[in-house]
């Protein structure tokens, strides 16, 4: 196995260890995806946790650490508007204050789209 620098990830067993994980962070969002929308309304475990996962690899893809697995920006948007139409039909029956759908809205949008970002520049 290689290694290229010092850091925690500069080595071929760290980069198959980072793959590992965000290949179980995509794998749970996908199966989230292609399951019973009603798993990601927003009071259910998948609508708070799909986000979750979403905004971690995030945090690992801005990283550029070699093994950090993203989905294409296709692959994203699709994972958007799946999520965001589950999102819209039921949050109202939650009865949020309005403040807080604003502000939620534009955080799950924000995620997702930051999301996006690295994809596209992987697939470039």
């Amino acid at each position: 196995m290689g290694t290229w620098g010092s850091g925690n990830f500069d080595s071929d067993t760290a980069a198959d260890h980072l793959s590992v994980i965000t290949g179980r962070l995509l794998s749970e969002i996908e199966e989230a995806m292609a399951g019973d929308p009603v798993g990601l309304e927003p009071d259910e475990y998948w609508g708070v946790a799909v986000p979750c996962n979403i905004e971690l690899l995030c945090l690992i893809a801005e990283q550029h650490h070699v093994g950090a697995a993203v989905p294409g920006a296709a692959v994203v948007e699709g994972w958007k508007k799946t999520f965001m139409h589950v999102w819209e039909r039921t949050i109202d029956g939650l009865e949020p204050e309005p403040e807080y759908k604003e502000k939620r809205r534009a955080e799950l949008i924000r995620t997702f789209d930051r999301l996006a970002g690295p994809a596209s520049a992987e697939a470039a």
